[in-house]
């Protein structure tokens, strides 16, 4: 009889974060692909685009003005999915329809005046400004009494939904917890009463102790592929000390997690030599809800790529109705981001065709 092997045959892993389990499939790697093939935009963008509703100086779709920011730059967004004035109420009928309001403020944050700049392109220094503006955004949102959850994100690529190409991501701010961060705040609550230790601490010392989904690292961060990943290229990053949010991170830490920002979101783009897309989030700690010790900051970047820069992951059938399914192991998924090179591909062709004259 054949001995069990991750590598090769059907199994489940559970998700410490969450308690849900995704189910892995490696023998299907070997399937040829006869789906849907997307299309790729290689066409390089302008540094400064008149129709863009996110370079400095234009009008936004809301008619207000951008000043002309040299920096980066946040705004509320003129079409924003919560609002701050929404009146205190909830509908209960039969208790089978239950409804409740919520309250919150969305943002909109420019990583940079540049319009073709995304993050791997920018310099450490300039995505460190970028932390500094999430840090003082996530300041003034949590003085609001009435927030509980601040969530920091982007969505990057017209494939995840994004509706300009200018770099930018989002802050919603909102009076609730949402799901994923209740189900993340039980699962971490459970361990540290259970064990008085951070549960991502603790993952992280195993995961660089076995050197199986480490995709690279520095002094205060961690970037891996989580042992129970779902997408094809889904990663973490995750602070090596135990600190509930961005706000405790000192200066060293601010530098260094754009250090991994920048190498993280490079090797993206290296894999298939694509301006690489994703979702891509902080979970940290609610706020304005009593002390959480248990919390450790995090991030996750969940992108949809498969097999090249024309074939995505679709969530579908079994996946929607049952179960999460990959097919490539997350640890040949971390193999192939580790052995990618951390110079952008396409200074790498600046290179060599420099060397060449």
């Amino acid at each position: 009889m054949n001995k069990f092997q991750l590598e090769e045959h059907p199994h489940q892993r559970l998700n410490i974060l969450t308690g849900e389990w995704v189910l892995v499939s490696p023998h299907r790697t070997k399937r040829p692909w006869q789906g849907k093939v997307e299309k790729v935009n290689k066409d390089p963008l302008p540094e400064y685009d008149a129709s863009c509703y996110l370079c400095p100086g234009n009008s936004r779709m809301g008619g207000d003005q951008n000043p002309a920011y040299t920096e980066p730059f946040a705004f509320t967004n003129d079409f924003g999915a919560l609002m701050a004035d929404t009146p205190a109420g909830v509908e209960v009928t039969d208790c089978l329809l239950h409804a409740r309001a919520v309250k919150g403020t969305c943002r909109v944050i420019c990583f940079s005046p540049r319009h073709d700049l995304t993050l791997p392109l920018l310099e450490v220094a300039d995505i460190r400004k970028v932390i500094t503006l999430w840090q003082e955004e996530f300041r003034q949102l949590a003085a609001d009494t009435d927030i509980k959850y601040i969530q920091i994100f982007e969505n990057k690529g017209d494939i995840m939904g994004c509706s300009n190409p200018h770099p930018h991501g989002q802050i919603w701010a909102t009076s609730d917890l949402p799901a994923e961060l209740i189900k993340e705040t039980s699962h971490q609550k459970k361990y540290y009463e259970a064990t008085g230790k951070s549960l991502l601490q603790s993952y992280v010392a195993l995961e660089l102790e076995k050197q199986e989904r480490i995709v690279c690292e520095n002094d205060h961060f961690v970037a891996l592929v989580p042992f129970w990943a779902v997408w094809p290229f889904e990663t973490m990053i995750i602070s090596k000390r135990h600190v509930p949010d961005l706000l405790h991170f000192n200066e060293a830490e601010q530098h260094a997690l754009a250090d991994i920002l920048k190498r993280l979101t490079i090797k993206y783009d290296n894999l298939f030599e694509t301006s690489f897309p994703y979702s891509a989030g902080m979970h940290q700690a609610p706020v304005n809800s009593g002390d959480h010790p248990e919390w450790h900051w995090h991030m996750h970047f969940y992108p949809p790529l498969l097999r090249s820069a024309s074939v995505k992951k679709f969530m579908v059938g079994y996946e929607l109705l049952a179960s999460p399914q990959r097919d490539i192991t997350p640890e040949w998924a971390a193999r192939k981001l580790q052995s990618l090179p951390e110079t952008h591909y396409s200074l790498q062709k600046v290179v060599s065709v420099e060397k060449t004259q």
